[in-house]
C-alpha cells in the first residue's frame, strides 16, 4: 500500500470530520463571496489548522479566485490544495550521508517516541542500512527494555548503560561502537520527562555536546514526535524543544486516531519545521515519509 493509500485509510478519522465539512464548504463556491471565505476559514480552524494558518490559506485564495477569476467549485479546490502543498513546504528526505549519521528522537513522554524508533529502525535495516539504537533515556523504568525489544524485533544494534545514567555516556559509547562496527545510522532516544523542564532540556543540550565534540562532521537529524491527538496543545510542547533541541523535522504519530488531520498545517505555519514521517497505524510498517501534495490530495479527495 503507498502513501496515499495509507494517508486515505489512516486518515478515515479526519474524513468522516475534518474532509466532509470542507468538501461541503467547497462545493457551495459559486463565484467570489466573502460568506464563502469566512465559512471556509471557520472549517479550517475547527479542523486544528489553527487562526493563523487558516487566515493565511484563505486571505491566499482569495487572491487567487481574484486573479484568475474563478468560479466554479473544482477550480477553487485545485487552488486550495495548490495553497496547502505550499504551506506544507517540500518534500524532502533526511540528510544522512555521512558513516555514520545521527538521528536524536526527542519528545514527552506518552507521544509514541520508542516506538517510533522502532519503525524508523526497521524502515531503515529494510533499505539495508546498518542501524543502532542508543537508549539514552536513562529516567524512565522500562525504557531501555522497550527499545531493546524493537532493536531485536528490526535486527538492530542495541547500546545502552544501567537505568539513572549519564544519557550522555549512553550517546558516546553508542558513537564508538558504531565507529568500530561500520554503522550508517544512528538512532538515540532521549527522555522525556525529568523533574522539571529546564534539566530536560539541559540533558539535550548535553547530548549535543558531545555529539559535536566527538562527531562533528557527522550529519545529523533532530525529530520531534508529536501525537497527532493533542491537537492545537502539542504546539506549545513543540515550541519549548525548538528553542532547546534545534528540531530538525517532525514526526506526527496517531494521525489515525484524529478527526482534526489539519495539525499538520499549523505545525509548519507555526514553527516553520517541516514534517517528515507520519504515523497512521500500529504495524511496523506504518510509519511514512511524509509527502506534502498526496496529504492535501488526500483531505480534498
Amino acid at each position: 500500500m503507498g502513501f496515499f493509500d495509507k494517508i486515505k485509510a489512516g486518515l478515515s478519522k479526519t474524513k468522516e470530520n475534518m474532509t466532509v465539512k470542507l468538501n461541503s464548504t467547497i462545493a457551495s463556491f459559486t463565484g467570489e463571496n466573502e460568506e464563502f471565505f469566512e465559512e471556509l476559514e471557520e472549517t479550517l480552524i475547527l479542523s486544528d489548522v489553527g487562526a493563523e494558518a487558516s487566515m493565511e490559506a484563505v486571505d491566499r485564495l482569495r487572491d487567487v479566485v481574484r486573479e484568475r477569476g474563478i468560479r466554479g467549485s473544482e477550480e477553487v479546490r485545485d487552488a486550495l490544495k495548490e495553497i496547502l502543498v505550499e504551506m506544507l513546504g517540500e518534500k524532502g528526505e533526511l540528510t544522512l550521508r555521512s558513516r555514520p549519521s545521527l538521528i536524536l528522537v526527542v519528545g514527552v513522554n506518552g507521544v509514541g517516541k520508542t516506538t517510533t524508533i522502532g519503525k524508523l529502525a526497521r524502515l531503515y535495516s529494510q533499505q539495508g542500512k546498518k542501524v543502532l539504537l542508543a537508549a539514552g533515556d536513562t529516567f524512565r523504568a522500562a525504557a531501555a527494555e522497550q527499545l531493546g525489544v524493537w532493536a531485536e524485533r528490526s535486527g538492530v544494534d542495541f547500546v545502552r548503560h544501567e537505568e539513572g545514567s549519564d544519557p550522555a555516556a549512553v550517546v558516546f559509547d553508542s558513537m564508538k561502537a558504531a565507529l568500530a562496527r561500520k554503522t550508517d545510522i544512528i538512532i538515540v532516544d532521549t527522555a522525556g520527562r525529568l523533574h522539571n523542564k529546564s534539566n530536560l532540556m539541559n540533558e539535550l543540550n548535553k547530548i549535543s555536546r558531545v555529539i559535536d565534540k566527538e562527531m562533528p562532521w557527522a550529519d545529523r537529524e533532530t525529530l520531534l514526535v508529536l501525537d497527532a491527538t493533542t491537537g492545537q496543545n502539542g504546539l506549545a510542547q513543540a515550541e519549548e524543544f525548538k528553542k532547546s533541541a534545534g528540531l530538525t523535522g517532525i514526526v506526527l504519530t496517531k494521525l489515525d486516531g484524529t478527526a482534526k488531520g489539519g495539525i499538520v498545517f499549523a505545525i509548519t505555519s507555526r514553527l516553520g519545521v517541516p514534517v517528515r514521517f507520519v504515523g497512521v497505524g500500529e504495524q511496523a510498517d506504518d510509519l511514512i515519509p511524509f509527502d506534502p501534495e498526496e496529504f492535501a490530495e488526500a483531505l480534498l479527495s
